[in-house]
């Protein structure tokens, strides 16, 4: 998993870089979604059109990834800037082009088996 991590870190530089910065860009593996990832993000550039941002999000990743790759992410979720989720995760975490590993938290009843903050 390190080597996607990796590649999910020079996807949130290049973005962030290009299109403004994140308030949020996280992987979290669901504990009832085994091997499949959500990537959740907010940023203000993204909150603008949300379709258009996923579909920008979804082209960088498939630059980035390998196809096996790509079938472990399960969405793309772009929170809001008032969603209790982002203000939950910036509460317990403060990252800015780093990475933080979790595990085994419940963040608003959604639980949490593993996750990575890339920025938060």
């Amino acid at each position: 998993m390190n080597k996607q991590i990796k590649k999910f870190q020079n996807i949130e530089k290049y973005l962030s870089k290009a299109k403004g910065k994140f308030e949020l860009f996280a992987l979290f593996l669901r504990e009832n979604a085994p091997n499949k990832w959500d990537l959740l993000i907010s940023s203000d550039w993204a909150r603008v059109d949300k379709k258009a941002s996923i579909d920008l999000i979804a082209k960088e990743v498939q630059k980035e990834l390998l196809e096996e790759e790509l079938l472990m992410l399960s969405r793309i979720i772009i929170l809001d800037k008032n969603d209790d989720t982002l203000s939950s995760i910036q509460g317990k975490k403060q990252i800015e082009n780093g990475l933080s590993e979790i595990s085994g938290i419940d963040f608003l009843g959604l639980a949490i088996k593993h996750g990575y903050l890339i920025n938060s």
